[in-house]
């Protein structure tokens, strides 16, 4: 159970859902409540289906590429630092506002790149790659579905969290996001440190 919730609140913060909900509700603004609701749905699937490949798929990657786990936390870490940094500073690296148009906004840009982008796959992969009896592996998947289900719910509450929180307090939410996504990346790439140098040894 601990396992189950240390990765589900860890994984709920990858997915940085207050950065992810200025998005959507910038990309959906003039949408009425029926079609907001429906595109968060089809958001959180895409979502969902995307980061259970990630997950699965993290040391088939590995053995493809000949890429080390430590070297992949240490390159996964930098990425999601830059990406805490971001969200600290207020800047979206990864989103394109202006990709918003009459056409399906779900997959991308909402989906990839501003929920799943290459910080978040690097993590997944790292994550599936370090769980790997399938006991542990099952309790990341249900920590991982879970995580995707916050996220879907902070998406279908989206106007209801504006109403209540305006346009200051969502901003606030996706700093403090950005701060615990940097001292996640800091353990990670202390993690792959110390493995390489345990190699060396």
């Amino acid at each position: 159970m601990t396992l189950l919730v240390n990765l589900w609140i860890k994984l709920f913060f990858v997915l940085t859902p207050f950065f992810a909900l200025t998005m959507f509700l910038t990309l959906t603004e003039g949408y009425d409540g029926p079609r907001r609701s429906r595109l968060a749905v089809s958001v959180s699937v895409a979502v969902g289906v995307i980061c259970l490949i990630l997950f699965f798929a993290g040391r088939q990657v590995f053995s493809a590429f000949g890429i080390t786990l430590d070297a992949f936390r240490i390159g996964a870490g930098v990425l999601l630092f830059l990406s805490g940094i971001g969200l600290v500073h207020g800047r979206a690296g990864t989103s394109n506002a202006n990709a918003a148009d009459d056409g399906d906004v779900a997959i991308v840009p909402l989906a990839i790149p501003i929920i799943v982008g290459p910080a978040t796959t690097g993590t997944l992969l790292v994550m599936g790659a370090e769980l790997s009896d399938l006991a542990a592996k099952t309790i990341g998947a249900a920590a991982l579905i879970l995580a995707v289900m916050c996220v879907a719910a902070v998406l279908l509450a989206a106007s209801a969290i504006q109403r209540i929180l305006g346009v200051r307090g969502i901003s606030i939410l996706s700093r403090l996001t950005g701060l615990i996504l940097a001292a996640l990346a800091a353990q990670m790439i202390m993690t792959g440190i110390q493995g390489f140098i345990s190699i060396q040894q």
